[in-house]
């Protein structure tokens, strides 16, 4: 089967500093495949890479076989690909309706999809409806990460990117954001997801990579890094994840 996302020999650069090393990695249609790894490993990087928002020094990503290297981000949502980024970064002083009719810009003519959309994730979110005409900077932090995943549910993605969806919510809550990412998943959204928290990413994930400064340092099942020593030392050890920085004190750049 071919991969819906392939990515090759993919190094990137914030300056002199090389934040991606030649990572390669895959996702099948249909899978929620995890990356891990510390802060400052480069995963945000990786995502925006991927929607078109970081350059590339080199390497290649394919989408449905095609090379989106150097098309711009509008036109990678287009084809099908959608970013919910790290920190929610929901637009506060607009409603949660302005907020999801802003994610589906590209497509704001075609009125009945829009409106189909947006019921969908009405159906995933359904306080959301209840908070529509509220404005996104009163909403709780799980209400604008609901907010952030169905702002980019709106463009009707085959290709969701998750930018650590847990951070900073209680434990409560990011069960219930784990139960809906699975819920998008088994509707047919394929999933691409970066994330700290360890154990839950695993849990619902069908493969795995870790990211250690750029590289990748394990890839595999998401069962079999779960019972990785390494992984298990390094991620699962404790109740949660190591924090670390890369080298010359660079830091995660946010997405």
């Amino acid at each position: 089967m071919n991969s819906l996302l392939s990515i090759e020999n993919l190094h990137i650069s914030y300056g002199s500093i090389e934040a991606i090393k030649g990572i390669s990695l895959e996702l099948d249609k249909g899978e929620i495949v995890t990356v891990l790894g510390a802060n400052g490993a480069g995963k945000s990087t990786l995502l925006q890479a991927v929607s078109g928002l970081m350059p590339i020094r080199s390497g290649t990503v394919r989408y449905r076989n095609e090379v989106i290297n150097r098309i711009p981000p509008y036109e990678i949502v287009l084809k099908g690909i959608s970013l919910s980024p790290e920190g929610r970064k929901v637009f506060s002083t607009l409603t949660v309706d302005e907020n999801l009719n802003l994610g589906a810009f590209t497509r704001r003519k075609k009125k009945v999809e829009v409106f189909e959309a947006k019921q969908r994730v009405f159906s995933l979110f359904p306080i959301l409806r209840k908070r529509n005409r509220q404005l996104a900077g009163t909403l709780s932090g799980g209400e604008q990460q609901m907010l952030a995943i169905g702002r980019a549910l709106m463009s009707t993605p085959q290709l969701l990117l998750l930018d650590e969806p847990s951070l900073g919510l209680a434990p409560i809550l990011v069960k219930q954001i784990f139960d809906i990412i699975q819920e998008i998943n088994q509707q047919g959204t394929s999933i691409l997801l970066v994330e700290q928290n360890v154990h839950k990413a695993l849990n619902i994930a069908t493969r795995g990579y870790v990211l250690e400064n750029g590289s990748i340092s394990a890839s595999g099942p998401a069962a079999e890094l779960k019972s990785d020593t390494r992984i298990q030392e390094a991620y699962l050890g404790g109740t949660a994840l190591k924090r670390k920085r890369a080298p010359s004190g660079i830091e995660e750049k946010p997405s």
